[in-house]
C-alpha cells in the first residue's frame, strides 16, 4: 500500500466539505489539477473510490462518506497535538483560526486584525465568516480555534466569554425623521425587513417584536445588513440593525435612525471555544486583547450614535434634501429680485438711463 500523507487527507477533507474541486482548491491555496491529482493518489493508496466525479458537483461514495468522518478525526487529533505544543509556550503563536458572524465581521474585523497584528505579530490569523450554527459545528470539528458570536450559544461543550453589549436601532426611510418611534405592538403591523433564516440577528429581532413563531406576512428577507438598509432607503419597509453597523451601513442611504424606548433591545457579543481546547488559557488571555479592540471601535462609533443622543444618521439622501431646500431658497430670491427689478422699471421716468 502506498504511503498516505497528511496533505492528501487535508485536501480530501476540503473536497468533502466544499463538494466542488474549484472551491476546495481555492480553500487549500492550490490549483484544481493539483488537488485532483492528490485525491487520485489517495484513492490509489486506499484501493477504493472516494468520490463520484460529475460535471459540476462532487459526491462522496458510500466509502468516501465513511472515510471523510475518519479523516476528520485524524486531522483533529493532529491539530490538537500541534495545539498542545503551542499551549506549552507562554504566548499564543502560529496559526489562529477565528470565526465571526456576518453581522459582526465587517465592523469589528479591521480593528481586531490590526490590533492583533500589532500586539501579537507572532500570530498567523485565518478568518472564517459564517452564521453561528456553522461556526459552532466547525469549532466542534476542530476546524476553528475560536469564534466571535452573539451570546448565549448554550452549548455545554463550549466556553463563553462576554466582550460587550450593544443596542439595536430602528432604521426608517429618511422622510420619517423626527416621527415618534413605534412601540413593539405597532412595529408588528409594519413591513419589517429581516435577515434570511439562519442568522441569529433575525431571531433576536423577531424576539423583540414578539414574533418568534410567526413573522409578519409582509416580511422580506435579505442576506446582509447592507441590503436591508438599502431596501429601507428605497421605501420598502423598516428594519433593525445593531449599533456598530450604523456608521458603515447608513452613510450611503437616505434613512433615519432612532433608538427604541427603554428597555432597548440589545445583544451581547462574546468569544467561544471548546472547553477541551489545549489553547483555553491562551484564548482567555487573547479575549482581553480583542475586548480592547472592540471597545475602541465602539467608542469611535458611539460618539455619533443615536443611542447616546437621539438624532438622524444622515446619508446622501439628506444632502439631496438640503440641496433641494437651497435651490428653493434660490428660486424664491430670484423671484423677489425679479419683482423688485420690474417695480423699478415701472417707476423709472421715461427716458431715464437704465442702472
Amino acid at each position: 500500500m502506498t504511503e498516505i500523507t497528511l496533505r492528501q487527507l487535508r485536501y480530501f477533507d476540503a473536497l468533502a466539505g466544499h463538494s466542488h474541486f474549484g472551491r476546495a482548491a481555492a480553500a487549500c491555496g492550490i490549483s484544481q489539477p493539483a488537488l485532483s491529482m492528490q485525491i487520485k493518489e489517495l484513492e490509489e493508496a486506499l484501493g477504493a473510490v472516494l468520490i463520484e466525479r460529475g460535471a459540476r458537483q462532487v459526491r462522496l461514495t458510500k466509502f468516501g462518506e465513511e472515510a471523510a468522518l475518519r479523516v476528520r478525526d485524524i486531522l483533529r487529533s493532529v491539530d490538537e497535538l500541534a495545539d498542545f505544543a503551542r499551549a506549552s509556550r507562554e504566548r499564543l503563536s502560529g496559526r489562529l483560526r477565528i470565526g465571526m458572524i456576518p453581522t459582526i465581521a465587517p465592523y469589528l474585523l479591521p480593528a481586531v486584525i490590526e490590533n492583533l497584528a500589532r500586539m501579537r505579530p507572532e500570530l498567523d490569523i485565518h478568518v472564517r465568516e459564517a452564521v453561528t450554527s456553522k461556526l459552532i459545528k466547525e469549532l466542534a470539528e476542530g476546524r476553528l480555534d475560536t469564534a466571535i458570536v452573539a451570546l448565549p450559544v448554550s452549548e455545554p461543550s463550549l466556553t463563553e466569554v462576554a466582550l460587550f453589549a450593544e443596542n439595536f436601532l430602528l432604521v426608517r426611510p429618511g422622510e420619517d425623521e423626527g416621527a415618534p418611534v413605534p412601540s413593539t405592538e405597532k412595529l408588528r403591523g409594519m413591513k419589517l425587513l429581516l435577515l434570511e433564516e439562519g442568522h441569529c440577528f433575525r431571531d433576536q429581532a423577531l424576539s423583540f417584536c414578539d414574533m418568534q413563531s410567526s413573522p409578519p406576512r409582509e416580511a422580506l428577507d435579505a442576506s446582509s445588513l447592507s441590503t436591508l438598509v438599502q431596501m429601507v432607503s428605497a421605501g420598502m419597509g423598516v428594519t433593525l440593525i445593531p449599533e456598530m453597523a450604523v456608521p458603515v451601513e447608513t452613510r450611503s442611504a437616505s434613512v433615519s435612525v432612532a433608538p427604541f424606548k427603554d428597555p432597548q433591545p440589545s445583544r451581547t457579543i462574546g468569544m467561544i471555544w471548546r472547553k477541551t481546547s489545549p489553547l483555553a488559557v491562551q484564548l482567555l488571555q487573547l479575549s482581553e486583547v480583542i475586548r480592547r479592540s472592540c471597545d475602541a471601535v465602539r467608542d469611535r462609533h458611539n460618539r455619533g450614535s443615536p443611542s447616546r443622543k437621539p438624532r438622524t444618521e444622515r446619508g446622501f439622501g439628506s444632502s439631496l434634501k438640503s440641496g433641494a431646500r437651497r435651490q428653493k431658497r434660490s428660486r424664491m430670491s430670484a423671484v423677489r429680485a425679479g419683482g423688485a427689478a420690474r417695480s423699478r422699471e415701472r417707476n423709472r421716468p421715461r427716458g431715464a438711463p437704465e442702472r
